[in-house]
């Protein structure tokens, strides 16, 4: 009898201890252990929809933003470079380096200041080589380059010479606003070719590029210019902070002449007081590492300043300060 009570003693106490480990752990998975505390600042991560302007100009052309179409193709261009911040930052890094170069240019030649974002949309103002053979911070091809004047062979290819290269997409552009009337015309046909454009605004009987129906990257092209220009000149509205020594220095250089048969490069430089990687990094139009120049030409070629190598050196005072950029 006392084994009995003894068994159902020792029953109950286990299934008591059963049901009291049982009841903690699901009281415990209905009361989980909180998160460690995040600070404010990590949780004010905002998703937003990019402020459209209520009017907007190319080159003191005015952008039709009353018609749907045209407010939500600019809406997906201003999306796209909003939030696809690392090419945006990065175009505001190199714009502080290269738009003091192009922006006199286009003045010189009676061009519209609001190409200098033509150029950000083909390369992101890089010496860039596109799938279809076009090359440098205007994308030329080959044909077209030479058309304007480029030097363009095994051994040279001015397509990479900044100030060259401006100079003749200037001569380009006001080609293309002659024929076609416009420069807004003038900027698709920088893309899709002057005979394309043409010959869609017949078909469709049409003058403009905002009405008429396009392919997909003409469509979007005039808008991607439109969205790095507002941005680039509004940036805190959409969120870019950058503060001025955040932004790539101009390199100070001096210029030497470049000329004869033979000349290998790579004593050039040294002989100059100039790394090979520095001299191709300020030179990128020549190509090769030994220059032949069967037609023995002159060339003026950039060489670093004494100072192109101290980034402390290449801060001025207005590069020192902490104000955010307002414009560019």
């Amino acid at each position: 009898m006392k084994t009995t009570k003894s068994i159902l003693l020792a029953t109950a106490i286990i299934a008591l201890t059963i049901i009291t480990f049982v009841g903690a752990t699901d009281k415990n998975a209905a009361s989980p252990e909180p998160f460690p505390k995040i600070p404010v600042e990590a949780r004010q991560i905002a998703i937003y929809s990019p402020k459209i302007p209520e009017s907007m100009d190319f080159c003191g052309e005015n952008v039709p933003l009353d018609k749907y179409y045209v407010r939500e193709s600019l809406d997906r261009e201003m999306i796209a470079n909003t939030f696809g911040h690392t090419s945006t930052v990065l175009y505001f890094k190199r714009a502080h380096r290269y738009f003091p170069i192009i922006e006199p240019i286009l003045k010189k030649n009676g061009v519209p200041d609001d190409f200098k974002y033509l150029c950000v949309i083909e390369s992101g103002l890089t010496n860039a080589t596109s799938p279809a053979k076009a090359q440098g911070f205007w994308q030329f091809i080959k044909a077209t380059g030479q058309k304007y004047g480029l030097e363009i062979s095994d051994e040279i290819d001015m397509r990479n010479n900044l100030e060259a290269a401006t100079e003749a997409a200037c001569q380009f552009l006001k080609v293309l606003r002659r024929d076609l009337g416009s420069w807004t015309a003038a900027a698709a046909a920088y893309n899709c070719g002057a005979a394309g454009l043409s010959n869609n605004f017949e078909k469709q009987s049409i003058a403009s590029y905002y009405d008429t129906r396009l392919n997909s990257e003409t469509s979007r092209y005039i808008y991607r210019i439109l969205a790095v220009k507002q941005i680039m000149q509004h940036p805190q509205d959409y969120g870019f902070y950058l503060r001025p020594i955040d932004l790539y220095p101009t390199i100070p250089t001096r210029t030497s002449t470049l000329s004869g048969h033979n000349v290998d490069i790579y004593a050039f430089a040294k002989e100059n007081g100039c790394s090979y990687k520095l001299f191709r990094e300020l030179n990128p139009w020549i190509t090769t590492e030994k220059l032949i120049n069967k037609a023995g030409k002159s060339y003026t070629v950039k060489l670093p300043t004494a100072d192109a190598l101290s980034l402390r050196k290449l801060r001025t005072d207005r590069d020192k300060g902490t104000n955010f950029i307002t414009k560019m």
